[in-house]
């Protein structure tokens, strides 16, 4: 995968449900599954700061989703240990900011732009709609690359998982979705995935929308999207992707906090190094 540049939109081929898919955005997306490494190789960070440029990186951190007021400091000491040229905080507390022009010049410039962990929800309600969101996705069809962890990874797809519960059954009403900022079509992302236990609400949510692909990203791992529609797989651990194009459920009839019916569900487990097309829906090498 290469640095950001400037590259034209392509024809998407069609779903397996014969739908036509959205075009992907230009720029690299970083889906990280929290808890990335910090203290040794830091394999996903020197990533996506090698996409961002290298030296030429200027990087704009948004830590609203964060509870931790140092958050945006840390990471920006340590993008700069990994040889970005320039890395700033954007702090955006309320939806004043993320309209106000202050931050916005800083996102508008970066070269790479990376969400923090926190609460997706309070992140969604923030930024979603303002002016930062809109420039965020201006920046990444420019070539930028957009990264987030955790819940900065949860609100980049179209779909995000906003509440919900842990265990292996889906079940009704585990988990909900909001709108995200759009910038991978077609996929709900969750995080924290194996080691929060977290596949029945992916298995629920997907049987919900079954033209939606789950990916389900763990800890100290990264799925990285490029323009063509292709996920690699970075870091330490795994991403399970679930594939409803030909599931069966009995979503319609269960009640209140039932479990669901899943048949015929396809299930993929993609170790790092593994690249899977997103639009065929096939593993590419393996």
């Amino acid at each position: 995968m290469t640095s950001p540049a400037n590259r034209p939109t392509e024809t998407v081929a069609a779903a397996p449900s014969g739908q036509p898919r959205p075009a992907p955005t230009v720029g690299p997306i970083m889906a990280i599954g929290g808890a990335e490494d910090k203290l040794d190789d830091k394999v996903i960070l020197a990533t996506f700061i090698q996409l961002a440029g290298g030296r030429a990186a200027r990087i704009a951190i948004v830590p609203t989703a964060s509870s931790i007021e140092s958050a945006g400091e840390r990471y920006k000491a340590l993008f700069l240990g990994l040889g970005a040229g320039q890395a700033e905080v954007v702090y955006i507390a309320d939806r004043a900011d993320a309209d106000g022009d202050a931050p916005l010049e800083l996102l508008a410039d970066a070269t790479g732009i990376f969400l923090t962990g926190g609460n997706q929800m309070k992140l969604n309600a923030i930024v979603n709609g303002t002016r930062a969101s809109h420039i965020v996705r201006e920046r990444n069809h420019a070539g930028a690359i957009i990264a987030g962890t955790s819940a900065g990874a949860s609100i980049l797809s179209t779909h995000m998982v906003a509440y919900g519960a842990s265990g292996p059954v889906p079940r009704m009403r585990m988990a909900q979705m909001v709108a995200g900022f759009g910038l991978v079509p077609d996929v709900i992302v969750d995080q924290h995935f194996r080691q929060r236990d977290r596949i029945g609400r992916l298995l629920a949510l997907v049987a919900l929308s079954p033209s939606l692909l789950g990916l389900g990203v763990d800890e100290d791992t990264a799925a990285l999207f490029d323009a063509s529609g292709v996920l690699e797989v970075i870091g330490r651990n795994s991403v399970t992707i679930v594939d409803g194009s030909h599931m069966y459920s009995d979503v319609f009839r269960v009640k209140g906090h039932g479990a669901i019916t899943v048949s015929n569900a396809i299930l993929h487990i993609l170790t790092p190094g593994h690249r899977f097309d997103l639009r065929t829906r096939r593993l590419l090498d393996g």
